[in-house]
């Protein structure tokens, strides 16, 4: 077992900094164990290849500080909760056995994002059935945490990303096949992705952080509720 304090899934390489790697990069300096699990190669991207965006992960991750990066090579557009595809994500949640697992938000405008919640969300229940996959030991469920990609609502929680944004600017500059301007001469089809995203996330991340007076946040939604001992103990 590689044991981590945090595990991030995504659907390709780039989910998770798109909507946390301020975050990510908040927890690595205060001395967590993080991971990143991308579930597909993204072989179906308009751009790039799955060399390059491999490279490009390996990259980000060096930026990030990561204790973990792999793949779990499952079909770009394929995310389906199957019992095959369920079985591959509990078996890497097992793992690492994290306290804390983020998964896509429910709701974005692109599928794979959507059936990746889902998927986490399934395996994350699995993940502590001990006749379910007897082989592999099970473990406690870790906190299920939901991070934006494209479309968002109020978040539940917010982390001030703030001291950490430079961070975050660079990781999503490692993307360049996804997120950079064509060159003269260059294949690049025209996506939402280099049509001036990283602006958009900065936007997003500023009017998150205006919520608390803060130059940037990243908002996180929940589908259970919070148990805290005492109020006051935050700033509100």
């Amino acid at each position: 077992m590689s044991k981590l304090d945090i595990l991030i899934i995504g659907a390709h390489a780039d989910d998770a900094e798109i909507g946390m790697s301020g975050t990510i990069a908040k927890q690595v300096a205060a001395g967590h164990k993080v991971g990143i699990v991308d579930l597909t190669e993204a072989e179906l991207s308009s751009n790039g290849n799955v060399k390059l965006r491999k490279e490009e992960a390996a990259a980000a991750s060096s930026v990030l500080g990561l204790s973990h990066r792999s793949n779990l090579g499952l079909p770009d557009r394929g995310l389906q909760a199957t019992s095959g595809n369920i079985a591959a994500v509990t078996e890497v949640i097992r793992l690492h056995a994290p306290n804390i697992v983020f998964a896509p938000y429910w709701e974005d405008r692109h599928p794979d994002h959507v059936a990746a919640s889902k998927l986490v969300e399934e395996a994350v229940f699995n993940a502590k059935l001990r006749r379910y996959m007897p082989d592999t030991p099970s473990v406690p469920a870790p906190e299920l945490y939901f991070y934006f990609i494209n479309d968002w609502r109020t978040p539940d929680l917010l982390v001030d990303v703030t001291e950490f944004y430079a961070i975050k600017e660079q990781t999503l500059l490692c993307y360049r096949s996804q997120f950079g301007q064509a060159a003269p001469g260059e294949d690049i089809a025209p996506t939402p992705l280099n049509q001036g995203y990283i602006e958009r996330v900065k936007a997003r991340d500023a009017l998150l952080g205006q919520r608390k007076l803060i130059p940037y946040a990243e908002g996180f939604a929940v589908k259970s509720p919070y148990l805290v001992e005492l109020f006051g103990s935050a700033s509100s």
